[in-house]
């Protein structure tokens, strides 16, 4: 499913790799750092069944066009064009910083049905420490220089909270090249969450679509805990745990397939 793709064009001309799978109401699948189409096609092939699921690569990877000069307004527009290819209005599924990209396009009114967040990757005070308000400029010095693996190395620590034995064991494995590989992008990630990943809690409260925000029961305390604030925030909002569930859910579609199938579902 992930193999064949079509083209949309965002407002500022940027392709977009899009594919589509099932019939039914349309929901887009958006994924986080380090994340592709194809991290969220198994959650795509779940949910086919019961709803045309959109999967695309956010602008710099896979099939998509070049980063250019990144904006957050960018990747919204960019998710808009990927709303009317799905015929729009559309639910949105985000996981991690793709829940963030979901939530600020609910908050600037694209044409949304609901919105559910898993994890997104906002740092409330008090449950860990923040990253450097000047992190993505960092990242850029690190990538200008030619130094990805220094890059993600550096997002791991001050983003994902890794400490530095985990993340030199990382170094080893198959996976690492997959972070390399898309290390271009993590400013674009840092600049997503905003400064100090901090709640923008005034854009929350504006968000008049239903949000469901979802913490794996197993994940570190921090990403839901951020999941909690974003559900208490937003105006309606509701939280659910996930249980036995962690960060990387997307490699376990099956347990989220019954919850976003409940939630999505036309009333």
């Amino acid at each position: 499913m992930n193999a064949a793709f079509e083209t949309v064009r965002s407002a500022d001309g940027t392709t977009l790799a899009v594919g589509r799978a099932g019939q039914g109401p349309p929901v887009i699948l958006a994924g986080g750092a380090f994340n592709d189409r194809s991290t969220v096609a198994g959650l795509a092939a779940v949910l086919c069944a019961d709803f045309t699921a959109v999967t695309y690569d956010r602008r710099g990877r896979g099939a998509s066009g070049d980063i250019g000069s990144y904006a957050v307004e960018r990747e919204v527009e960019d998710l808009a064009a990927v709303i009317s290819y799905a015929g729009g209005p559309a639910g949105v599924f985000g996981h991690s910083s793709g829940a963030v990209l979901a939530l600020e396009a609910a908050a600037r009114g694209l044409d949304i049905t609901k919105v559910a967040a898993y994890e997104p990757t906002y740092v409330i005070e008090g449950t860990r420490p923040r990253p450097g308000d000047d992190l993505a400029d960092r990242l850029r010095v690190l990538l200008d220089d030619g130094d990805r693996d220094g890059a993600v190395a550096l997002f791991q620590a001050e983003v994902v909270c890794l400490p530095g034995q985990i993340i030199d064991g990382m170094r080893g494995s198959p996976m690492w090249g997959w972070f390399t590989g898309l290390a271009h992008t993590l400013p674009c990630d840092v600049i997503l969450c905003g400064p100090g990943m901090r709640l923008p809690t005034g854009r929350l409260a504006g968000i008049t679509a239903p949000v469901l925000a979802v913490g794996g029961g197993a994940s570190p305390p921090w990403l839901p805990a951020a999941a909690r604030a974003v559900a208490d925030t937003v105006p309606g909002g509701r939280y659910v745990t996930l249980d036995g569930q962690d960060h990387g859910v997307l490699q376990q579609p099956d347990a989220l397939h019954p919850l976003l199938t409940s939630y999505f579902r036309p009333e």
